[in-house]
Parts: C-alpha cells; sequence; structure tokens
C-alpha cells in the first residue's frame, strides 16, 4: 500500500511539473503577434504585425473605459517610458505597445485622447496605442491568451496579465496590471537586461 501511494504522488508530481513547465514557457513561448493583423493607430496610420523593427517591446490591452486597472497600468508604463528615456533606451531599443479590446467604443479620436492622458501626442514616440476591427483585435488577443468579454454593461470582464516581447517578438515574461500587480522596478530591470 506504502508503495502505491509513492506511485501516486510521484505521479501527480510529475504531471503538475508538465503542467507548470506547458503554461510557464511552452504556451508563453508560442504567443506571437499574427502576421497577417494590420491594426490603426491613435493617429490613423495602419500599424503591421509582419513588418516591426526588432525592440523589445512591452504590450498592454485595455479598454478606455476601464475604471482602474487599465488606466493604473497605463500611468506606470509611463513612469517606465519616462526612466527608459532617460536610460537612452526608449523609441530606439523599446517600444511600448497599447490596444483596446473594445475598439466599437475606443474609436480613433477615443484613444489619442487616451494617449494623450499619457504623455504620448503622436505615433512617433516609441509607444503606439491600437485599434483593429472586432475580429483582428481578438485574433491579436487569442494569440496571446488575453481573454475578455463584455457582460452587458460596457465594464468588460478581462485578463489582467501584460507581456514583455523580445527583439523577435516572442513572449519571454508576463507581468500583472494595475498598482498591485504590476511591480514597475521589476518590470524596468526586466527591460533593461533585455534591452542592452
Amino acid at each position: 500500500m506504502k508503495k502505491l501511494y509513492i506511485g501516486f504522488f510521484s505521479l501527480l508530481a510529475l504531471c503538475i511539473g508538465i503542467g507548470i513547465f506547458y503554461f510557464s514557457f511552452y504556451r508563453q513561448e508560442k504567443m506571437e503577434f499574427p502576421k497577417d493583423v494590420t491594426m490603426e493607430t491613435a493617429w490613423g496610420k495602419p500599424y503591421a504585425f509582419n513588418n516591426m523593427e526588432p525592440k523589445v517591446r512591452l504590450l498592454e490591452f485595455v479598454y478606455t473605459n476601464c475604471p482602474d486597472i487599465c488606466p493604473s497600468t497605463s500611468f506606470q508604463m509611463k513612469q517606465l517610458k519616462e526612466r527608459l528615456e532617460k536610460d537612452g533606451l526608449f523609441k530606439t531599443k523599446v517600444e511600448f505597445i497599447t490596444i483596446t479590446i473594445d475598439p466599437r467604443r475606443d474609436t480613433q479620436q477615443v484613444m489619442q485622447t487616451y494617449a494623450n492622458m499619457f504623455g504620448v501626442e503622436s505615433d512617433n514616440e516609441g509607444w503606439i496605442f491600437l485599434r483593429g476591427s472586432e475580429e483582428d483585435t481578438k485574433k491579436v488577443a487569442d494569440a496571446f491568451n488575453f481573454l475578455y468579454r463584455d457582460p452587458g454593461n460596457g465594464m468588460l470582464i478581462h485578463t489582467t496579465l501584460t507581456y514583455f516581447l523580445d527583439e523577435n517578438n516572442r513572449v519571454i515574461d508576463t507581468f500583472g496590471m494595475g498598482e498591485k500587480g504590476f511591480d514597475k522596478e521589476n518590470v524596468y530591470k526586466r527591460i533593461v537586461k533585455e534591452a542592452k
């Protein structure tokens, strides 16, 4: 009977280890921008995922009516941007991407206003704000296993992750969102380590 318990728990530990590997590394490594999607920037320019310069990128999905977690994350990214600019890394080696998951309400003008809230006045500052069709938005979100849905009141329920990508646009790390989930210091160190 003792051998049966040992065998069972050994098998259980092995399965848990495989599960952790799959969710932490294998699945994450398979996340990337769909090459056949082109979105529109907040200033109306096309942004194609199949034609991206080699840079490390921090990606967030938001909706502008979000009452807390989205603007909190974007605000912390603004602070990161300012720090990375002082280091001479932002725009040249590091790019931020913000994609709305609510393109019906988040029009081009709304996205511009949202970008302006975080000190971004154009597409040429190293932080790109994007919107696309609902179909393309879902395609990009699905590529990163980012889940969202509207329960009917316009307050979207969504995954609370940001994604850190290497120069080959492969996800190499994920971070939380919001004031408590997004560890700005940790994210900064990770970006600097990868960008230098």
